[in-house]
């Protein structure tokens, strides 16, 4: 992809469909647009770079986005459903309540941005990366997060069950009252993690993975035994 400085530019302004499907067919750099409720579906956006743009409720499915650049948008509930996302990179957006449903992630990374309640199920997804985000709440069962270091991602409540977090090692990160049926840990490296609100019935779950002297403290407190 061309450096976002050389990219043709549309700037502080609102852009329907037509206009987005009238641009020359190369990659644009899309600057303070307003992209709300505008119906992008189907369309090839590949290495399009996006900043500062508003897509509340903009429909997305189906989009070609591969290597494309977020920076700084707000898109609170963008159906981005069915879409190719691939070695995209969304850097500090704000994607609440977003659906990624059956959406291809294949080297996707998401840093710095607020997913609470995104909705990522039956994604397709592959090396797909979160870093000092928020997916409180999200759904994300059977995302691989395979011998990962995942850095400052907060889980609390999320779905996540069947995910794969074998090796991987969480640092700062929260699994406060996550849904974690299936999930694997094996070798995972849990110690710099808010494990709070942990069942009995999931404490098996982390069998293998290495966790602090404090946190199992903490668990086996949760859990209503005395620690002494």
């Amino acid at each position: 992809m061309d450096r976002p400085s050389e990219l043709p530019v549309l700037q502080d302004r609102p852009l329907t469909r037509r206009d987005i499907a009238a641009a020359p067919a190369v990659p644009h750099r899309l600057t303070g647009c307003d992209l709300d409720d505008a119906d992008l579906s189907g369309l090839d956006l590949t290495g399009w770079v996006f900043e500062r743009c508003t897509l509340r409720k903009a429909n997305l499915r189906d989009a070609r986005l591969g290597d494309s650049l977020w920076q700084s948008c707000r898109g609170a509930f963008v159906d981005c459903s069915g879409a190719d996302l691939s070695e995209a990179r969304i850097n500090a957006c704000d994607f609440n309540n977003g659906s990624f449903r059956r959406a291809r992630l294949s080297a996707t990374t998401f840093t710095g941005s607020k997913l609470t309640g995104a909705d990522f199920s039956d994604a397709r997804t592959m090396d797909l990366q979160f870093e000092e985000s928020l997916l409180i709440n999200a759904k994300l069962a059977g995302v691989s997060f395979l011998k990962q270091v995942v850095r400052k991602v907060d889980f609390a409540q999320a779905d996540l069950r069947k995910c794969d977090f074998r090796a991987a090692v969480l640092i700062d990160c929260s699994l406060r009252d996550a849904h974690m049926a299936g999930s694997r840990f094996d070798g995972a490296d849990l110690r710099a993690c808010d494990l709070g609100g942990l069942r009995l019935m999931d404490a098996r779950l982390f069998r293998g993975a290495t966790i602090s002297r404090d946190q199992a403290g903490q668990l086996l407190g949760e859990l209503g035994l005395n620690v002494r």
